[in-house]
């Protein structure tokens, strides 16, 4: 494994930092002090800053040479709303509020690479370091885009990276096209008419036709999709009625749909949508339908997949590059990913063992109370960050 001597030696003041970022983590478009604390440290390395872009997201501008060519890398500062059981030194002091995701070490991984990239400036062009603020269902990379992102900092590629406990130390994932899903929101609410339970034939009773609706929706997975095509239905929530002995007047039903394109996203909304508002017309009761497109696919640039793959293998060998298995988990670097070409890689944060002392129960998992990030990922991660950036404007 090969990493830059100048950023290992600056690792321990690093992790201080990240330490610092869990014990005060912030949510989404809350992140003032992190920014703060991020806009100080470039700053403070002779890094052209820019803030507020997005709400709370951070851009700094690292510049050498004449070349016009520009690369940005993207970490994102935000924190979860989970109650911290860990017990250590720098666990959360707000309640309620946690770094579950490992977002305080990626943003430790791109401050250690500022740091050495502002030093030595080993390229000829610019990087742009892209702190987004909430990642967390908030779509801060959409903000950011919308603040004028890539308008004001216009860059040829965009790279991003996220932890992945279970993944060895020392080892990253990268693959072409999809590696994460859309996420969506549905909320369907069935109108009946309420009456006596005892009574029935003077209702419309909406929970029948709601867990028929449960169980037909997936038979859109099963029988409407392509088998090889990806797609989830999860309905994760009903609720109706307040007393045993009544009717209640409606039923509602949220969940969740993922997939990996917007044509399987298009035909699971259709069929959904016809689905619910013709069976409840069948049963006589009225379906209001309802359906949100949160996060888009993240998928993977070819090109450029294949060209962080060769800087990855230069640093940790290709036995220590895996393929990266897609997840149906959700990441708004899509966002970025639809505007530029550009990979979203995984890089291994072990197994736990580095939490040897006051940590939880739980496992070292991601959106866990007990987890947290693995300290001995910065330099190396930083120095992926470096070695991406100076191959890539250096190349043809």
């Amino acid at each position: 494994m090969k990493v830059i001597e100048d950023i290992l030696a600056d690792a321990a003041q690093i992790a201080a930092v990240r330490r610092d970022i869990h014990a005060h983590p912030e949510l989404s478009f809350q992140e003032e002090r992190t920014a703060e604390l991020v806009a100080q440290q470039l700053t403070q390395w002779g890094i052209d800053v820019h803030r507020g872009i997005g709400t709370t997201g951070v851009v700094g501008v690292v510049r050498n040479g004449t070349s016009p060519r520009a690369i940005g890398l993207r970490a994102d500062m935000d924190a979860l709303p989970v109650q911290e059981i860990n017990t250590f030194a720098h666990a959360s002091q707000h309640l309620g509020k946690m770094h579950a995701c490992g977002h305080d070490g990626h943003t430790a991984m791109l401050l250690a690479a500022a740091k050495y990239l502002a030093k030595h400036k080993p390229f000829d062009g610019t990087v742009y370091l892209i702190f987004q603020p909430a990642e967390e269902g908030g779509g801060g990379a959409l903000e950011m885009m919308r603040d004028g992102l890539f308008d004001r900092f216009p860059m040829e590629a965009v790279f991003g990276m996220h932890n992945w406990p279970g993944m060895p130390l020392g080892s990253f994932a990268l693959s072409p096209g999809p590696v994460m899903a859309s996420s969506n929101e549905f909320k369907i609410t069935i109108h009946g008419k309420g009456c006596h339970a005892a009574m029935p034939h003077n209702g419309l009773d909406p929970v029948p036709v709601a867990c028929q609706l449960v169980q037909g929706f997936q038979t859109i997975v099963s029988r409407n999709k392509k088998p090889i095509d990806a797609g989830v239905i999860s309905v994760t929530m009903i609720n109706a009625g307040a007393a045993t002995n009544v009717i209640p007047d409606s039923c509602e039903l949220q969940g969740t749909v993922r997939t990996f394109t917007l044509e399987v996203l298009d035909l699971i909304e259709s069929r959904m949508r016809e689905m619910s508002e013709q069976l409840c017309a069948a049963f006589g009761l009225r379906c209001e339908f309802s359906f949100e497109r949160n996060y888009p696919p993240t998928i993977n640039d070819e090109s450029a997949s294949a060209f962080a793959r060769q800087v990855m293998t230069g640093m940790v060998g290709v036995e220590n590059v895996l393929k990266q298995e897609p997840t149906m988990g959700a990441e708004d670097f899509a966002y970025m990913l639809q505007a530029k070409p550009g990979a979203y890689c995984f890089i291994g944060n072990g197994d736990g063992d580095h939490r040897a002392t006051g940590h939880g129960e739980g496992p070292c998992t991601l959106h866990n109370p007990s987890y947290d990030f693995n300290d001995d990922l910065i330099p190396l991660g930083a120095t992926y960050w470096v070695e991406l950036a100076r191959q890539w404007l250096a190349k043809t």
